[in-house]
């Protein structure tokens, strides 16, 4: 659940995919950022207990981090963001237009 959330954390937050001149900009770790140990914010997961069979609970926490996180930013700064990632650039940009 944990790595999950972070994956999808860094997804949201960081990965960006850039093309120019037909080329792919990012090549390596070195400008293609990710999160890392020291971004990542405390997690607590609970676990209930159920009386059906969920099936797999891997993919959920990867998922469940773009929402969350909009919904924390729309929280934050009463405006929807509606592209990846969540940089600070582009939040500068959103909150720029109030």
């Amino acid at each position: 659940m944990e790595g999950g959330l972070l994956f999808g954390f860094s997804t949201a937050l960081y990965e960006e995919i850039n093309i120019k001149d037909g080329r792919i900009e990012q090549s390596n770790f070195h400008n293609y950022p990710i999160m890392c140990i020291n971004d990542a914010p405390p997690i607590d997961v609970h676990i209930t207990k159920i009386t059906e069979n969920p099936g797999s609970i891997g993919e959920v926490s990867t998922t469940a981090a773009f929402p969350s996180l909009g919904n924390a930013l729309f929280n934050a700064i009463g405006k929807r963001c509606k592209r990846y990632p969540f940089s600070p650039h582009f939040l500068m940009e959103i909150v720029s237009r109030f």
